[in-house]
């Protein structure tokens, strides 16, 4: 004959959050970012002014050729 009791299984034991060590969020790009302008300070602030004239030379080379 067919045993059709029911038997109890054991859950897999879930880890106390106290004792698991705090998992530090992922920092955000922009932080990352402006960690490493601060770490390579010269060099980031040359690129970022060649991109300020390199855009504004080509809004007002636009805006010169659609006048």
């Amino acid at each position: 004959m067919a045993d059709n009791s029911v038997t109890e299984t054991s859950l897999p034991q879930s880890t106390d959050a106290a004792t698991a060590p705090p998992e530090e969020p992922k920092p955000s790009y922009v932080k990352l970012a402006m960690r490493n302008m601060v770490r390579k300070g010269g060099k980031s602030l040359f690129h970022f002014s060649l991109t300020v004239v390199a855009l504004l030379g080509l809004l007002v080379g636009l805006s010169y050729l659609t006048r």
